[in-house]
């Protein structure tokens, strides 16, 4: 297939309660607008098995899931998404937008849980079959803020009950990414930029609309002249 016809898989990523969700459904409504063909996933989930291990990972009862078996569980939810989903959209040369890849796997588990890198890329090559993502959108706000919104929703889930200190592991993960050696030493990563998710709604999601219009003028140069719905 020729670069020309293959899709996009753009991914959004970031600590719990960064506004990814709001976002990412602004964007979906702006691609609509503007006429880019697109599918939106989210992990875990996204299919039928996909679903049924959503449920598992983060039912807040259940508590006795290890952290190996929480990262082959994403991960066998991967693969299916992958192959069922992700692969055939990009075939069709749609714009994949996912809410969550690899790179919440190197947050979460890698450094939240404590697991050896190499391990889990490597386990992680063979649930995406090598698929690197175009470009990952990084949303970013202080510690602890996102995790005081995610309180406002209601009820943590299992992940979000990991406990204070995991997830300033996981925040700290996350900002290290979009540093250029890392990038460097993480291809398989692909592109990663920062996004300021602090101000109204409408701010973040300009700074995205420019940042995919920068990159790709061609497919998303309509966005940032575009009015975002409000929601």
């Amino acid at each position: 297939m020729s670069d020309a016809a293959r899709g996009r898989l753009v991914v959004f990523e970031g600590a719990e309660g960064v506004g990814k969700s709001t976002q990412i459904g602004l964007l979906l409504d702006r691609l609509d607008e503007i006429g880019v063909p697109h599918l939106a996933v989210r992990e875990p989930g996204g299919t039928a098995l996909g679903d049924e291990i959503r449920h598992l990972l983060l039912d807040p009862a259940r508590d006795d899931v290890t952290g190996r078996a929480e990262a082959l569980l994403f991960m066998a939810s991967r693969a299916q998404l992958v192959e069922r989903e992700i692969g055939p959209a990009l075939a069709r040369g749609e714009t994949v937008i996912a809410d969550r890849f690899f790179l919440s796997t190197y947050a979460y588990q890698i450094v939240g849980r404590g697991l050896l890198e190499d391990e889990v890329r490597h386990a992680n090559r063979f649930a995406t079959g090598g698929l690197v993502p175009d470009l990952t959108l990084l949303l970013e706000l202080p510690t602890g803020t996102g995790l005081a919104r995610a309180d406002a929703r209601g009820g943590r889930d299992r992940m979000e009950r990991s406990g204070d200190d995991f997830h300033a592991r996981v925040a700290l993960a996350f900002a290290r990414y979009t540093d250029a050696r890392w990038q460097a030493a993480h291809p398989e990563c692909g592109p990663i930029e920062r996004i300021d998710a602090l101000g109204s709604v409408s701010e973040v999601a300009e700074r995205i609309a420019r940042t995919l219009a920068g990159r790709w003028p061609e497919t998303f140069g309509a966005l940032p002249r575009s009015h975002p719905m409000r929601r």
